[in-house]
């Protein structure tokens, strides 16, 4: 419980490598994660070599963390594996379709945060790349990845380097609905992110950003309108060149 409750986003590390042994329980505790109908559709690629990481950074808008970390771990939807063995196997299959990408697109997300969980309790710092599905496309080429095969998520790994600061998050009571969903009220919404709101680094955010609170922030500076789109297309793109949709 503590490990879960102590988590961090950790972007610095120290040049220290990861004993094998240790990495190999950290995957192995991937492995071991809840999946769709026990097919394990899903792959890691662990990234160590300078060169790789180097070429990884750009996809990853060049987050310093990339090239610094000790590995960077890709989870993969991956219903190629699965869809072979069928082939070998005089089996009929089709996981082309929304359906199986999506089991597949859970099980690899289960397995990326039992990693997460697994390093943390060794001691390691990790941190989630949302920007994976961004130029998924960059990915594939770096690391080779053939068809029925594409990034999901990102996590780099390594020893921190000082204190990382944790981050808020929002009251679990208006996270958790008992029973059946209970929509919100105005008062709600206000309640729920007025802990947020209120920290100075919010207050910062809106001043550099130039905007009049921190809901602008996030949907016009973060997350504009233009941006999820061109990824959403661009996303959509690779799973259809990938034929996993």
């Amino acid at each position: 419980m503590q490990t879960l409750l102590n988590h961090r986003s950790v972007r610095k590390y120290t040049t220290d490598p990861i004993p094998e042994d240790t990495l190999n329980q950290i995957l192995e505790a991937g492995c071991r994660a809840s999946n769709t109908g026990n097919m394990q559709t899903y792959s890691i690629v662990v990234s160590k070599s300078a060169d790789i990481k180097k070429k990884l950074a750009p996809a990853h808008f060049n987050q310093p963390m990339v090239e610094a970390a000790a590995a960077v771990l890709t989870f993969c939807v991956d219903v190629r594996r699965f869809t072979r063995w069928c082939n070998l196997r005089n089996a009929d299959v089709d996981f082309n379709n929304l359906q199986a990408y999506t089991g597949a697109f859970v099980d690899a997300i289960l397995c990326s945060q039992n990693v997460a969980i697994a390093a943390e309790k060794h001691g390691l710092g990790i941190c989630f790349l949302g920007t994976t599905t961004y130029i998924a496309d960059k990915i594939i080429d770096v690391l080779g990845l053939p068809q029925g095969v594409v990034p999901v998520t990102t996590i780099t790994m390594g020893y921190p380097d000082g204190e990382t600061e944790m981050s808020s998050r929002l009251p679990q009571k208006y996270i958790v609905h008992n029973e059946v969903f209970h929509d919100y009220t105005d008062k709600d919404i206000n309640d729920c992110y007025s802990a947020l709101e209120a920290e100075p680094t919010s207050a910062k955010f809106i001043a550099e950003n130039k905007k009049e609170n921190l809901a602008q922030v996030f949907s016009e500076v973060r997350y504009p309108r233009a941006n999820c789109q061109h990824f959403s297309n661009v996303f959509l793109d690779v799973l259809k060149k990938q034929k996993l949709i």
